[in-house]
């Protein structure tokens, strides 16, 4: 069995649970979560999918997350991912919430910010490549180049917040 996700409502009420796969074949509502992530100067981390991502490889992105689990909540769901993706422990603040209906959506997104000043072990099945821009430089490149469509839209919503 894959991984279980809940197949949630225009409303974010959960319905049933599903496999995520399932979930994105038939096009269901479901949750993920995700954070953008500053560092003690305020720069945001921009990162490249790896090539052999399911999802968007190669793509730009300003979101570090996946599927909320069964039962977890968006910010667990945010931090266990900034565990598994970049190998760090830290806080998340929630910023966010909206309901996606491009890519592979449509799809709840929970997303978060958190400020990390210790060093990233990103994981290589997940990130390419990885650096910290700020917001000016981020303006002018999100909409240059294969970015994550989620991630784009996040940024419009974002920009301008931070956890300082």
């Amino acid at each position: 069995m894959g991984e279980l996700v809940e197949r949630v409502d225009e409303q974010d009420r959960v319905l049933e649970v599903v496999e995520r796969a399932e979930a994105v074949r038939r096009r269901w509502m479901h949750r993920i979560a995700t954070t953008i992530c500053r560092d003690p100067a305020g720069r945001i981390l921009v990162l490249r999918r790896a090539d052999g991502h399911v999802r968007f490889p190669g793509h730009y992105d300003v979101m570090v997350g996946g599927a909320v689990g069964v039962g977890e909540s968006y910010e667990e769901a945010a931090a266990r991912e900034l565990v598994e993706e970049l190998g760090v422990g830290v806080p998340v603040r929630f910023l966010v919430k909206f309901l996606f209906q491009g890519g592979m959506g449509p799809v709840w997104f929970g997303v978060h910010e958190a400020l990390i000043a210790e060093p990233l072990t990103p994981d290589p099945s997940e990130i390419a490549w990885h650096a910290w821009v700020t917001e000016p430089e981020l303006r002018t490149v999100v909409d240059r180049g294969p970015f994550v469509p989620a991630g784009q839209q996040a940024l419009r919503r974002c920009l301008g917040r931070s956890a300082r």
